[in-house]
């Protein structure tokens, strides 16, 4: 139900809110531990910017931080730049199909569409980012500076 590009703008969004403590984070960063080519995250990160859901700094020790909390921030806040959520077609392609002379799938698509949009609008970034079920673990930046590399030493 969304695009590519939805999904890299959330990946980058929800790595961005789990590293808080290392704002602002280079947009190459970011890219690498979303899985996200650089150029094209690039461009997602813009809009991102320009829609208010992330603040940007330029220059050395710049990068991309949330604009407002994660709590405070709605996973259709992420995508709207980015989904089309008015549906414009029928999804099975019926040009007749509208609220006056819908299809057969009409009245059932819309329960869908309204509970999908209604996830989007209550789900924050800070449930998708930190609500884990139990066991579940993340690689954060901090997390993986923080780490030290031991040395194993062998006994003859």
């Amino acid at each position: 139900m969304m695009s590519l590009t939805s999904e890299y703008a959330l990946r980058a969004v929800v790595y961005i809110a789990q590293n808080e403590e290392c704002w602002p984070l280079a947009g190459s960063e970011i890219a690498n531990a979303s899985g996200v080519p650089g150029k094209y995250l690039a461009k997602i990160l813009g809009d991102l910017v320009r829609h208010g859901v992330l603040d940007a700094r330029r220059g050395r020790g710049g990068g991309f931080s949330l604009a407002r909390g994660a709590r405070e921030t709605a996973l259709w806040e992420v995508l709207a730049p980015f989904e089309r959520f008015k549906r414009t077609m029928c999804p099975f392609e019926d040009q007749v199909c509208q609220e006056a002379s819908p299809c057969v799938a009409h009245p059932r698509w819309e329960k869908v569409l309204h509970t999908y949009h209604g996830f989007l609008k209550e789900t924050t970034i800070h449930a998708i980012a930190f609500d884990r079920p139990t066991g579940a673990t993340r690689g954060s930046h901090a997390a993986k500076k923080s780490r030290k590399k031991t040395t194993v030493t062998r006994r003859r």
